[in-house]
């Protein structure tokens, strides 16, 4: 297995301390906090792992404070029902003694019923574009060497957006913004780990289709940006080692706040999960 798809399968596996409380490690990608896609797979992770017989079909979670990525994280885990078909659970994630994270989520016992959705959006396949790391290799000079180690960072999955990435701050996009994605190697056949692993990478291309039609993106120097909340609903179960698709966009941005919403479609056109996300979006006076 490729080396940074294997150390990112160690992160989302937690240590357990007791039986509702488990410990993780973090990864630094170039943000300066954790990853909020790193503790929202972790937390879901830990969850899961109190659980028996039953996915999670739709979580809800707030980024509370910056996640410190040099120290541990500890993940409690409240089991607040079990019922027939249906089991719910609390998450808290702590550091340095004080809450980072909170997540709610629901699993549920495989059933049958009604079956519909929307279609897939009719874009180019992946085979056809370029991944995004040959676009971030053309940052313009005003990008800060923090920009570059985000943007320019190697990760364990690959991107390959269907239209060029806003890249320079004069520059426009009306969304919705499509972006194929997968792992870079092959993954165990555990529905579970999938689900986790949709969790973490649902964070990246998401909050940043607010910024679009405003001429900013990631590059721009004085844009400060946050994940506020996160909610993820799964439909169908899904493999992250096969091509899938995520389609954002963002009906609104107010009051220094960014509103987003993405749908995650296999191959085939089947959608496997739904997002929102609502961020900090600040641009700072220089």
């Amino acid at each position: 297995m490729d080396q940074l798809l294997e150390d990112l399968l160690k992160v989302m596996t937690l240590e357990r301390l007791e039986i509702n409380l488990f410990r993780g490690e973090s990864r630094d990608i170039g943000s300066p906090q954790v990853f909020g896609g790193q503790v929202l797979g972790q937390a879901l992770a830990a969850a899961s792992a109190t659980v028996e017989d039953r996915l999670v079909h739709s979580l809800h979670a707030y980024f509370l404070r910056r996640g410190d990525v040099n120290a541990p994280i500890v993940y409690e885990v409240d089991r607040a029902r079990d019922g027939n078909h249906f089991s719910t659970r609390r998450v808290v994630a702590i550091q340095h003694g004080e809450q980072i994270f909170n997540l709610s989520a629901s699993f549920q016992a495989q059933e049958s019923g009604l079956d519909h959705q929307h279609p897939m959006p009719r874009v180019a396949p992946p085979e056809e574009l370029q991944d995004a790391a040959a676009y971030w290799r053309g940052l313009p000079a005003e990008a800060t060497a923090k920009v570059r180690r985000m943007l320019q960072q190697r990760y364990p999955f690959e991107f390959r957006p269907v239209l060029p990435p806003v890249v320079l701050p004069s520059q426009k996009t009306l969304p919705p913004k499509n972006v194929w994605f997968r792992a870079i190697d092959r993954l165990p056949d555990d529905p579970v780990l999938n689900r986790c692993l949709l969790a973490y990478v649902s964070d990246f291309n998401l909050l940043d289709t607010a910024t679009m039609q405003h001429g900013v993106s990631m590059a721009t120097p004085n844009l400060i940006v946050a994940s506020i909340d996160h909610a993820m609903w799964f439909h169908r179960s899904n493999r992250l080692d096969e091509w899938l698709l995520y389609s954002t966009d963002s009906p609104s941005a107010s009051g220094a706040r960014g509103f987003t919403r993405g749908s995650i479609f296999s191959r085939d056109g089947r959608l496997l999960a739904s997002t929102c996300q609502e961020g900090l979006i600040r641009l700072v006076k220089t």
